[in-house]
């Protein structure tokens, strides 16, 4: 896993202070190794346009464009000129080798976005949104320098914003590229070192960014062993049974022992799956909500709920009165989607916002609702997934469109419930279920409106 930052103004003070090292060194290692990047990457003597801001993302993009000269077929389009006294020096020297400086957007087989980065904080003119759907709209390969233009640090987008294949950031990762709104325009991403490395460079961070490789299977090592070693879930299946038998399934391939139902009618369910109206002893984890209606009463579900096992809390269960005592719980997760999260943040007096506001900042309500209930561990769920417990916050960003379908919320809820069942903490549970669930999605190699739950199912037996 990554460090992330939500800014990184303070980290390249720290250089200057610390290390010794100029804005001048940062800027000359930023263009070097994006520089490294290109060439790399794409052949040389392809065309590049290179479009520069007046301040220093721009000065990074002018430094690029002179280590790139007469390696490729290079043209510096400077469109609000240079004025920051890095971008006037990057200038000279670009002028210096023979740069070729152009007066409008060139085609080209590479376009780079050195606009605005980091630094952006306002909203875009006319002039600006005009150049960038010109920008968006050649056919190139499209690089961001630092981060594409319109996207704020805070994870916000503009309307109009640079749609990037690929983002080459500085010195470390900002929190604000792993945003919902950002997954849209910030393509794969690279971070260039700024001339000391990333250890280096680095604060310690409470936030950070999963890796594919940071997945911890839960495979079996025991040989002496039977299906009570591998925890029993029960799932409480409700009004819409088919969302429980998919969990319960999920549950099963994912490592299970044992997955009983818990229903006060008798279901159609796979003959793998066992079923009771009452919890039976060796259960080691309860799953709730998923489908859940109106099915068990409060008191029914009081009694089901009269013990200290690890819960997970999906779907129904946000709406249910009976939500705010359960988050009292030790071992506990909850799997809330935008719409439950903001339920979910009124019925616990924490905030009254509408969607649309949670997801222009979702980290600070994550943060919020972690101050207050430290024992819970979140996984609000989105384009990029965000778990959290206490004061430690992760992002996994590698989830696709695929998992857009009615029931990829309910496999996840199993994954998860597995993992507690077989005795995981609920942090690394809800961290392992979730990133299996990706790693599930990336696997599918069909079209990406095909997908249904039972393919996340058979996709994760084989990760």
């Amino acid at each position: 896993m990554q460090n992330l930052f939500e800014e990184v103004r303070s980290l390249d003070q720290r250089c200057y202070n610390e290390f010794a090292l100029s804005e001048d060194i940062l800027m000359e290692h930023a263009a070097d190794g994006m520089a490294d990047f290109i060439h790399n990457q794409y052949e040389e003597h392809e065309s590049i346009c290179i479009v520069c801001g007046a301040g220093n993302n721009g000065a990074d993009g002018i430094a690029l464009a002179r280590l790139l000269h007469r390696d490729f077929n290079v043209s510096l389009f400077l469109p609000f000129g240079a004025k920051t006294e890095m971008a006037k020096l990057q200038q000279r020297r670009a002028k210096a080798v023979g740069v070729t400086i152009v007066y409008a957007l060139q085609e080209c087989d590479i376009l780079v976005d050195a606009l605005f980065g980091s630094g952006f904080s306002r909203s875009f003119d006319e002039e600006t949104r005009a150049l960038l759907e010109e920008m968006n709209n050649l056919n190139a390969e499209k690089i961001a320098c630092d981060m594409p233009s319109g996207l704020h640090l805070d994870g916000t987008l503009e309307e109009e914003s640079f749609i990037a294949d690929v983002t080459l950031t500085m010195g470390s990762l900002k929190r604000g590229m792993f945003s919902d709104s950002a997954k849209e325009v910030i393509g794969s991403v690279y971070v260039i070192d700024l001339g000391v490395s990333r250890k280096v460079y680095e604060k310690p961070s409470n936030w950070k960014l999963l890796d594919p490789e940071d997945l911890r299977l839960p495979h079996r090592f025991k040989r002496n062993s039977h299906k009570g070693t591998y925890g029993h879930l029960s799932v409480i299946c409700g009004e819409k049974p088919g969302a429980s038998i998919m969990a319960g399934s999920a549950a099963l391939h994912f490592g299970a022992g044992l997955v009983t139902l818990i229903s006060n009618t008798q279901e159609q369910i796979p003959h793998e799956l066992m079923q009771s109206h009452l919890l039976p002893s060796s259960t080691s984890a309860i799953a709730l909500g998923m489908g859940l209606g109106t099915e068990f009463s409060n008191e029914e579900l009081l009694t089901l709920l009269d013990n200290d096992l690890p819960l997970l809390l999906d779907a129904d269960i946000f709406a249910h009165p009976l939500l705010t005592s359960l988050l009292t719980r030790k071992d506990i997760v909850i799997t809330p989607h935008p719409k439950e999260f903001t339920t979910l943040l009124k019925a616990c007096g924490l905030a009254d916002i509408t969607v649309q506001e949670l997801q222009k900042n979702r980290f600070h309500y994550v943060e919020l609702f972690c101050s207050r209930y430290t024992d819970v561990t979140l996984l609000l769920k989105g384009a990029n997934v965000i778990i959290a417990q206490d004061k430690s916050y992760y992002i996994n960003p590698h989830g696709t469109n695929v998992l857009a379908k009615g029931g990829s919320g309910d496999v996840l809820a199993g994954f998860i419930g597995a993992l507690l069942a077989q005795g995981h903490a609920p942090l690394q549970a809800a961290l392992n279920g979730s990133l299996a669930h990706t790693a599930a999605a990336k696997a599918f190699d069909k079209n990406t409106y095909a997908l249904t739950p039972h393919d996340l199912i058979e996709a994760v037996t084989t990760l």
